[in-house]
């Protein structure tokens, strides 16, 4: 009985005292000056504070640990009693209608406080008084602040960090400040990540500071009245993946040493005095959230520009002429953007331009495109693929006398919707390497002459209306039959996109024929066995008919073979399970039949690769084979057998004999087993 007595009090007392009477009356001062909206009134008029809205205690002790009442519509002040909450750790009062300043020697009595968050209100004053100490800083346990969008005003004194070692990220853009950029920030807290201080009124120079945050990764500024040259020592940041700085009065040059930022993904410098990079070779900007008009870009000045790579944005407009200026260009990438227009005639001057990428754009004129480039006697590399929707193919008659292109070694026009044949101008690219007219609406054959394409490597003819059989000569392209492909482009100046992957090096590049989704008809040619090179031979979706070569087996580096779609009839040749580096296989909807083979690559493919062939059987299709029984007749046909006729009247006695003796051996065990 005592026991359970005890056990009672013990817990009214946990009760009783599970909310500190020095914090309740800190919240309920709190309570006082503020309101909420009617639709959701705040409700704090229980006893026990720990179980009021948006208050958490401490586990094993009385405290107040959490206050966060964000976006509840709050309204009023904060009073200076908060302050009383020492063991406050966690405090947001976000996205409110709270108002004016925060009360002297908040952040000194809150020294447990790990994030603060009063973003979005319309709080005002200053962040220290007049003559601020040491006693008004940020406390050392705090990692998080976030004073944005608020009306904060004044400087903030180098001393408001002297003791924040463990500030990882602080916030108080959209505000109005003035003075300069605290850049002693670093000083008192070296690991912090992210620092915020745009849309203010900061003014001066950005001092000599900020490079001593060595874990920095985001620093933001822009929109102040900040000026001079940029801080050197900012690049010795170099975890830096963000430096937004537009809209100062920022001068100079920016510094060489920006390339040891190697992270760094967002460079917003815009709307600045800096000096023109005038001794610049290359400039990549690709895969950026880049915007606006880009034809009014001026390149000018940038004689000694070498490569450019604006790919991967969302500029708008025409190409700029201005580009035309640079006459050292060897490579220019404008991929992926929204450009309109054609391809501007000057860029026939770029005598020294080797690599050049206008795909998935909206240009147009693709004859007028070829013309221009031609004169670009260095072109190598020509991505012009998803432009020029539904246009002509260029045909021999408006490339007449083609002479141009005669080191061109890539050349994509695929996914454009061209409507003609393939062009005999072709035959002309004896350095071509890669040719991809694929997802046009090209119909007609596929003519002989691409087999004798000297260094042609990767074919891809691709979801177009070709027609007619697939012709004997692709099988002897040389540079599919013995790797004498030059390494010419060993290394490009940009990178590209070649089927989804990034590639720096053509010889990287699989080597592939791939003619699918057409009309092609016909057997497929035994001579494709001859391409030991290749790594892709895609067929599928056609009209092939006939059985599936054997010579196939010969392709001793394929990794791809497809084949499905057509009317291939008979077995699966056994010899293919010999190729060791299939990955990829399908035989789908064929009207093949037999036993699918076993061993090597083919253990590994899904029944998906077999089926719509209700005459294949075995294991993968789980479908028996019939069992065929043979009889050997060998003996009858064999000169030297040693058996010789028997007559008729001799066999039938040896027949009657041998039964009847069978009969009585049965009898007798029989009598035997009885007795």
């Amino acid at each position: 009985m005592l026991i359970l007595v005890f056990v009672l009090l013990s817990a009214l007392h946990v009760h009783v005292l599970c909310c500190n009477q020095v914090d309740r009356d800190s919240l309920l001062s709190f309570y006082q000056q503020i309101s909420s909206p009617p639709q959701a009134p705040l409700n704090w008029s229980s006893t026990d504070c720990c179980r009021w809205e948006g208050i958490a205690c401490s586990r094993y002790r009385d405290r107040v640990i959490h206050l966060s009442l964000p976006a509840r519509g709050l309204s009023g002040t904060i009073t200076p009693f908060l302050a009383n909450l020492s063991f406050l750790s966690y405090f947001n009062l976000s996205r409110n209608h709270l108002s004016g300043p925060l009360p002297n020697r908040l952040f000194h009595a809150l020294t447990r406080l790990q994030t603060l968050d009063l973003s979005y209100n319309t709080f005002s004053g200053l962040l220290q008084p007049p003559r601020s100490s040491e006693s008004d800083a940020l406390p050392s346990s705090v990692q998080t602040v976030d004073l944005s969008s608020n009306h904060f005003n004044g400087s903030i004194d180098p001393s408001f960090f002297n003791r924040a070692s463990s500030l990882i990220s602080f916030n108080v853009s959209n505000n109005s400040f003035i003075g300069p950029i605290p850049s002693s920030v670093c000083m008192g807290a070296p690991l912090v990540l992210i620092l915020d201080f745009s849309v203010n009124h900061f003014n001066g120079q950005i001092l000599h500071g900020i490079g001593g945050c060595s874990d920095l990764q985001v620093f933001r500024a822009g929109f102040n009245s900040l000026s001079g040259w940029l801080p050197h020592d900012i690049y010795s940041a170099k975890k830096l993946r963000e430096i937004s700085l537009p809209n100062n009065h920022f001068t100079g040059p920016i510094n060489n040493s920006i390339v040891l930022l190697s992270n760094l993904t967002i460079l917003e410098l815009h709307v600045n005095e800096l000096t023109d990079c005038s001794r610049l070779k290359t400039l990549l900007l690709r895969n950026n959230h880049f915007g606006g008009e880009i034809s009014t870009l001026d390149f000018s000045k940038l004689q000694r520009l070498k490569a450019i790579d604006l790919g991967n944005n969302s500029f708008v407009g025409y190409i700029p002429a201005s580009l035309c200026l640079c006459r050292s260009l060897t490579a220019v990438r404008l991929a992926y953007n929204q450009l309109v227009g054609e391809v501007p005639p000057c860029v026939a001057s770029l005598k020294s331009l080797a690599h050049l990428s206008l795909s998935d754009n909206y240009l147009s004129n693709v004859v007028g495109a070829l013309k221009i480039l031609k004169h670009c006697d260095n072109l190598a590399v020509l991505f012009l693929s998803r432009c020029f929707h539904g246009e002509k193919m260029p045909d021999d008659y408006d490339l007449l006398h083609l002479n141009g292109f005669q080191n061109l070694q890539i050349l994509t026009l695929g996914g454009c919707k061209l409507i003609g044949q393939i062009p005999s101008w072709i035959a002309k690219l004896r350095k071509l390497k890669v040719l991809n007219l694929s997802y046009n609406q090209i119909s007609g054959p596929i003519p002989a002459w691409l087999g004798d394409m000297p260094g042609l490597f990767v074919l891809n003819l691709t979801q177009n209306f070709l027609s007619g059989e697939l012709p004997h000569e692709i099988g002897r392209l040389p540079a599919l039959i013995a790797d004498n492909a030059s390494s010419d482009l060993s290394y490009l100046a940009l990178p590209f996109l070649f089927d989804s992957l990034q590639y720096d090096r053509l010889f990287n590049l699989p080597r592939g024929l791939k003619v699918g989704n057409n009309s092609l008809s016909g057997n497929i040619p035994a001579e494709i066995g001859q391409l030991k090179l290749l790594h892709t031979l895609d067929l599928n979706d056609n009209n092939f008919n006939g059985s599936i070569p054997d010579q196939l087996s010969r392709l001793v580096n394929l990794e791809r073979l497809d084949m499905s779609g057509n009317h291939l009839s008979g077995e699966i040749p056994g010899s293919l399970a010999a190729l060791h580096f299939l990955s990829s296989f399908s035989v789908a909807n064929n009207d093949l039949e037999g036993e699918i083979p076993r061993g090597g690559q083919f253990d590994t493919f899904p029944a998906s690769s077999f089926e719509g062939n209700p005459k294949l059987c075995g294991y993968v299709v789980q479908r028996s084979c019939p069992v065929i029984t043979q009889v050997d007749m060998s003996t009858e046909d064999d000169e030297e057998s040693s058996w010789y006729p028997v007559p008729f009247g001799l066999g039938y006695f040896v027949g009657f004999f041998a039964v009847s003796i069978t009969l009585l051996f049965h009898s007798s065990c029989k009598a035997f087993l009885l007795t």
